[in-house]
Order: C-alpha cells, then sequence, then structure tokens
C-alpha cells in the first residue's frame, strides 16, 4: 500500500516551500494529488484559504463541467474567473503611484472612471492625468513582450477603456466577451487591432500571457487547481455532466504533458492537478495515465523510500 500525506501536512508544506517565496518570486511548480472523492473538496478549500491569504489569484477548474482536453475551453474557464476591470484598473494604480500620484488604499471598484478618481485625489484634471499615463500604458503594456501581442493589445486597450466618463457606454465588452469566450468571434474586434482567435493553437499562448499579468496587476501570483477525476472514468454515467472518451482522455493528457515540460513559461504560477486513484492506473487499456507513458514517466515515482514520503514528489497521494 502506497504512503499517503494528510491534507492539512501537505498544503502546509506548499504554502511554505512553494507559495510563500518560490512562487512569488517568479517560480512555477506543476503538482499532481490523488485523493479519494470525499477529500478532493477539502483539498481545494484548504489550498484556496492559502492562496487568498498570501495573495494569490485562485481559480478551480473542474473536468466535469469543462473539457479539459481542449485548451482554449481551460483558458476560457479561466478568464471568466477574473474581473478583468479590476485588473486593469490595479495596473493603472501602480503606473499612477509610480509617477508620483496620491493612488495608495484606493477601492478599485467604487469609481465609475478611475482616472477621474486619481484627479480628484490629487488636485488634477481627469485628462491630464490619462495623458501622464498613456505612455506607460503604451511601453509597459502594449509593448511588453512578455505577452502574446493580441494579448497585450487587448490589456492595453482594457487600461485606455477605463477612461469611459460617466453616462457613457463601456467601449470594452467586446474583448471581455473574446476573453471569456462569450463571443470568441474576431471579427467584433477590428476596433482593437486584434486579429487573432482563441483557439486550440493559440490558447497556450494566451494562458502563458495571462498567467504573467496577472502578477502584473498585483497579485503574488495564481493558484491554478484542475480536477480531472471525470476524465477516468470508464464508461459514461449519463448524469448530464462531461463524459470523456478515450481519444478525448489522450488529449487531456498530452495537454498536461505539454504544461509540465513548458512549466518555465508559466510565470509565478503553482498548478495543482487533482484527481482519484483511478488516474494512478498503469494499464495502458484505463483511463488512468498508464494510457499516456509520456505523462506517467514524468510524474510517477522514479525512486520511493520504503518508509518516508518526499512532499516534494511531483505525485502526492492524499489522505
Amino acid at each position: 500500500m502506497q504512503e499517503t500525506l494528510p491534507i492539512g501536512q501537505w498544503v502546509d508544506f506548499i504554502t511554505d516551500e512553494y507559495l510563500d517565496s518560490f512562487v512569488k518570486e517568479g517560480g512555477t511548480s506543476v503538482k499532481f494529488a490523488v485523493a479519494p472523492d470525499e477529500l478532493r473538496p477539502e483539498l481545494r478549500t484548504e489550498l484556496e484559504a492559502q492562496a487568498y491569504q498570501q495573495g494569490y489569484l485562485f481559480a478551480a477548474i473542474d473536468a466535469a463541467e469543462v473539457r479539459v482536453h481542449m485548451p482554449q475551453d481551460i483558458f476560457f474557464n479561466l478568464a471568466q474567473q477574473v474581473d478583468w476591470r479590476h485588473l486593469a484598473r490595479g495596473v493603472i494604480l501602480r503606473m499612477a503611484e509610480e509617477q508620483g500620484y496620491n493612488a495608495a488604499n484606493f477601492a478599485l471598484d467604487d469609481a465609475d472612471n478611475v482616472y477621474s478618481a486619481i484627479a480628484e485625489a490629487n488636485s488634477s484634471e481627469a485628462s491630464l492625468v490619462f495623458q501622464h499615463l498613456q505612455p506607460d500604458i503604451v511601453n509597459r503594456v502594449f509593448k511588453n513582450r512578455r505577452m502574446a501581442r493580441d494579448f497585450r493589445a487587448a490589456m492595453s486597450q482594457l487600461c485606455l477603456r477605463e477612461n469611459t466618463r460617466a453616462g457613457q457606454e463601456y467601449s470594452a465588452q467586446p474583448l471581455l466577451d473574446w476573453l471569456t469566450g462569450r463571443n470568441p468571434r474576431i471579427s467584433n474586434l477590428k476596433p482593437f487591432f486584434i486579429h487573432t482567435p482563441i483557439n486550440r493553437t493559440t490558447a497556450r499562448h494566451f494562458m502563458e500571457s495571462a498567467l504573467y499579468w496577472f502578477s502584473v496587476a498585483g497579485y503574488s501570483g495564481t493558484v491554478l487547481l484542475l480536477d480531472n477525476s471525470r476524465v477516468t472514468l470508464p464508461r459514461n454515467p449519463r448524469d448530464g455532466l462531461r463524459y470523456y472518451t478515450k481519444a478525448m482522455a489522450m488529449d487531456h493528457y498530452e495537454l498536461l504533458r505539454e504544461l509540465v515540460d513548458s512549466a518555465d513559461r508559466l510565470a509565478s504560477t503553482l498548478l495543482v492537478v487533482t484527481s482519484n486513484p483511478d488516474f494512478l492506473d498503469r494499464n495502458n487499456q484505463s483511463r488512468g495515465f498508464g494510457m499516456y507513458p509520456a505523462l506517467m514517466t514524468r510524474v510517477m515515482d522514479d525512486v520511493r523510500d520504503k518508509t518516508l514520503i518526499n512532499p516534494m514528489a511531483s505525485l502526492i497521494r492524499i489522505s
């Protein structure tokens, strides 16, 4: 029987070794946590609490609801859990502070126009504040090559469109609909000079850019929880939730393998993939990771002590 770690002990270790410093400083780690169905909600609660306490953005994706074999669906679901206008306002306030404006302790969502709020707090005019900050938005957001070209174009537009005056309609809604997948048609984005759709080919680049943007906007980083236990079901229970064919499961495991291999491109991120014990089935005819050896060899225990558990291992069994 494999040794296990209690939830609290493992989460404390993850906090001490990763969230307290490593991830905040730009590092990335991908962990796999296998736990029975009745324990995974508690694991999510513990991780979410630690993430918020440490100033991280927390997002959870469940394979029962999201097509986790499609990278664009993972991105869209992540984007739906994010307040993009709040992020843009956070970036604007940080730039304003660096310009010498009094912009501390602002309630980001209270004012209709963040530029007007900064101007009022500094006895200035909103047009002057906008004029002073516009070059920073261009140079530090639009020209920031850490992000994909169309993603940084979208983020710079979100920052600029926060200058919407009272009574005017918010003009960047098509960007929000595109980012969240509610209306992914690229034809709606001509006014923003964006030409790349978010699809299976491009989604990973948008995700890498988004994870970097979250830290630019003031978060310590991102804790992303992905529960893929639904993928391991060998038969369709026909309960109204998503079911994964063998081909879909293979695509999902290939996507996980790509995330493991490109972890250094996911800035300030802790990705925790949770699953049930069926995930550990090494039979290549099962729905466990044994059906895709390229993933299995990356996360399985190469060397294991008979009595001690390595809490830093890529794969941990939770009790």
